[in-house]
């Protein structure tokens, strides 16, 4: 997320799409409306249902659940058709004008460099590489030259036009042209245009490009970097955010360091010189690394051992997503799970199968606050408990207000949350229950075991002096960063260095707990509600990582030269002598030596400092599925993909055994374009929210949505019972019939839509049908996130 919540009060115009703020982020919808209200701001939400979202809105454009790169583009193509891009922005901002190698091409629904041998698909991306002379990258300043980015995107996105892509989502022409010319008015200096996405967007084969179509779209338009503007996820969880910036995804290390691969990195030299680019802020990468391994192994970290690099786990190169772990457990290939806080007998596709891999488990542990579905799977409707041969361990947690620590939010802010209650019974925090857990598993490794090193060695330094809790303040520190040998945690990540001397657990965080001076307190703590700006900034409310940055790129608010786009917008401004700040500037903007101000001429060379080139991409050479997006139809799919022969994503991610179960193509058995979604009365797998009587009685059945006219043709009423079917599975739920949901004319055939909650299992005070029985095991080439959200399924009166 480049924004945050209360920056939604300076849009002009909201593109609302695969998110549904006003039941799943109330907080998002009270700075929606304050944007209404205080500047006339108007709502385009693309969405196949009426949400309650979509009626609000000005626009609803409803699309077909899977066709979000079509809608997109169409929108894109649009803009750049009507000349509503802005120029100096993404030719001083972007890589447009850089010229691609002359090998590159494109041809019906593939890239140059595809390749099939024994069944598996690849790219060769030497041809998606840019033109270079020496190092330098060439590039047309014109963007007249055919192999620049800005005209093979021109000559890419030109088959979107308003009929192509209508026939694709099913959207009506009116409305899509609507939302073209609305939306695209924010090209504009004075405008800003925010895209708000979740997983509606996600949660697809291809989902990685569905969110690249939407950063390429706030680029061409120089939303990006802007007060109002931005490409901004709604996390579906309190601490989403948080949680991947420690290194939850299988892939990463804290603080998105790349995880190390066996095969390839062997040695600390071999990682640093393979994943560290020459050039922008990535560069500092071995000081990132460096420091953590000191923060983790303390003084047996040194240069001479390469900082205990080989203490490191190594990736295996086997699929350690959530599906592939659950494939591998199926196939009885791992013997020991901890389910800490999530629910995947509920949550996970293909539900019904993950219960029934769990039955090959030796040991599970179940860390949660209410007996969940997969701390009670062997006791599952139709298991035989006597033959589970699974020990499971039940762990009661403390919720959220009943433990202190940190939680980062979809803006970045990170915000310390004080204890308000003690747990009830048994029930501990996190903190306990990882620091007991540690420290038991190396009281058995005294006594020897295999590769004992890395758990004998490891900094284990929380303790407090009668006190059962760890030391909060010592993890904070820890995660913070601080020199070695001194406790006063550091202000910046500037200056963690990779000679040993500066240890730091996530250098995204650094700065975090060092104190505020006028608080008195750590910077997370603070709850200063000033805002001189106007804005919306409120520079000493918590801390935005990084650096308490508001809004990330925030160089590209302003011109070349330093001149705000928007003067009464203005982030950051170049007054002739030095720069005037208003957020933290995502640039250097002073020598790190002198102290000096940088001139803009030269600020502007670099504001995508994470980015080797130092600028955005609207061309990205470095993803597995291709450097532009594509429309290809979800793997089930009622309808030939009209744009090429390639059916389905060629990477898509599929698995074996049962989990390879999907749909013929436009399967006649199951006709129906289903999705998944959340309704205000509940949570997530409804684990806690089940169990809360005012919230049953709000929302105390599970059911799917369908037209009045597929309720007509099937036979039942509202309230009455149906069968919904997919290839993998059935489950009785309630009818839900609602003109909020309807057919969409899908290329001349009318395609009924029904639309799911997945709150709910088999515990609870509601039990009820899981959604996820009937989601697909497949997934992105590059995150491996589950197709949730598009998928067949038939619908019959029970």
């Amino acid at each position: 997320m480049t924004n945050h919540f209360v920056d939604y009060k300076n849009t002009n115009v909201f593109l609302i799409i695969g998110a549904n703020p006003a039941e799943n982020h109330p907080q998002v919808m009270r700075w929606i409306a304050r944007a209404r209200s205080e500047k006339g701001a108007r709502v385009i939400v693309a969405d196949p249902r009426v949400t309650k979202t979509a009626a609000l809105s000005d626009i609803h454009v409803r699309l077909r659940p899977g066709t979000d790169i079509a809608f997109l583009y169409g929108i894109i193509n649009y803009v750049l058709e009507n000349n509503l891009y802005f120029k100096e922005y993404i030719l001083n901002y972007t890589n447009a004008s850089y010229l691609i190698d002359q090998s590159f091409g494109f041809e019906d629904g593939l890239f140059s460099g595809a390749t099939e041998k024994d069944g598996t698909f690849s790219y060769d991306n030497r041809s998606w590489q840019y033109q270079k002379d020496g190092d330098a990258i060439k590039k047309d300043l014109t963007l007249q030259h055919s192999n620049c980015v800005f005209q093979i995107l021109k000559k890419h996105v030109s088959r979107y036009d308003i009929k192509t892509v209508c026939r694709i989502t099913g959207t009506s022409e009116d409305s899509f042209k609507k939302a073209c010319e609305l939306y695209g008015s924010t090209g504009k200096p004075d405008q800003a245009g925010n895209l708000i996405y979740a997983m509606g967007i996600t949660q697809h084969t291809y989902g990685t490009q569905n969110v690249r179509t939407t950063a390429m779209l706030q680029l061409l338009l120089g939303n990006i970097g802007i007060a109002g503007g931005g490409v901004n996820a709604q996390r579906g969880e309190s601490n989403v955010q948080g949680s991947t910036d420690m290194g939850m995804l299988h892939d990463n290390l804290p603080g998105y360091l790349s995880v190390p691969f066996a095969s390839k990195h062997d040695a600390l030299k071999d990682y640093i010189d393979k994943e560290t680019p020459k050039t922008g802020y990535w560069s500092n990468k071995p000081k990132f690394l460096i420091s953590m391994l000191k923060a983790w192994y303390g003084g047996e970290a040194t240069r001479e051992n390469d900082f205990r690099y080989d203490w490191l786990p190594k990736h295996d190169g086997k699929n350690r997503s959530h599906m592939g772990l659950f494939e591998m457990m199926a196939a009885g290939k791992i013997k020991g799970m901890l389910a800490w806080g999530q629910n995947p007998a509920v949550g996970g596709p293909s539900a019904s199968m993950e219960r029934k891999a769990l039955e090959n488990l030796d040991w599970l542990v179940a860390v949660d606050l209410f007996e969940t579905e997969t701390a009670a799977f062997w006791k599952r409707p139709g298991a035989d408990p006597k033959a589970i041969n699974t020990e499971v361990f039940f762990l009661p947690a403390a919720f959220s207000y009943e433990k202190e620590g940190t939680v980062a939010n979809s803006g970045r802010w990170i915000q310390f949350r004080w204890k308000a209650v003690e747990p009830p019974g048994e029930a501990k925090s996190d903190l306990w229950i990882a620091d007991r857990l540690f420290k038991a598993i190396r009281h058995e490794y005294q006594n020897g075991g295999k590769f004992t090193d890395p758990i004998m060695n490891l900094v284990w330094n929380y303790d407090q002096p009668g006190e059962e809790e760890p030391n909060l303040d010592q993890v904070a520190l820890e995660i913070n960063g601080y020199e070695v040998g001194k406790s006063a945690p550091l202000a910046s990540f500037a200056k963690l260095a990779d000679d040993g001397s500066t240890a730091c657990g996530l250098w995204i965080y650094t700065g975090y707990w060092a104190e505020d001076k006028d608080a008195k307190l750590p910077a997370t703590k603070r709850r200063i509600k000033t805002d001189q700006t106007g804005l919306g900034l409120y520079p000493q409310w918590s801390f935005a990582w990084p650096l308490n940055r508001r809004i990330v790129y925030n160089r590209c608010s302003c011109d070349p030269g330093g001149r705000p786009w928007n003067e009464k917008a203005a982030l950051v401004a170049w007054d002739g002598s030095k720069w005037i700040t208003n957020d933290v500037p995502d640039f250097g903007a002073q020598n790190p030596q002198t102290g000096e101000p940088v001139p803009p001429e030269i600020t502007a060379d670099a504001p995508f400092i994470m980015n080797p080139e130092g600028q955005a991409r609207l061309f990205a050479p470095g993803l597995k599925d291709g450097p532009l997006p594509e429309h290809y139809e979800p793997v089930e799919s009622p309808v030939k993909n009209i744009m090429s022969k390639q059916q389905n994503s060629p990477l898509a991610a599929r698995f074996s055994g049962e989990f390879a179960t999907v749909a013929d193509m436009y399967s006649k058995k199951f006709p129906y374009v289903m999705t998944t979604y959340r309704v205000i009365e509940h949570y997530q797998s409804g684990a806690v929210t089940r169990n809360c009587p005012w919230l049953v009685e709000a929302a105390p059945e599970a059911f799917a949505m369908i037209s009045p006219q597929l309720a007509e043709k099937i036979g039942v009423k509202g309230g009455g019972e149906i069968w919904v079917e997919t290839a993998r599975n059935k489950v009785k739920c309630k009818a839900s019939v609602q003109p909020l949901m309807k057919a969409l004319n899908i290329d001349g055939k009318a395609v009924e839509m029904v639309g799911m909650p997945w709150h709910w299992g088999y515990q609870g005070l509601a039990p009820g049908a899981t959604a996820n029985d009937l989601t697909p095991s497949v997934g992105d080439p590059n995150t491996h996130i589950p197709e949730y959200k598009a998928f067949l399924c038939n619908v019959r009166k029970a």
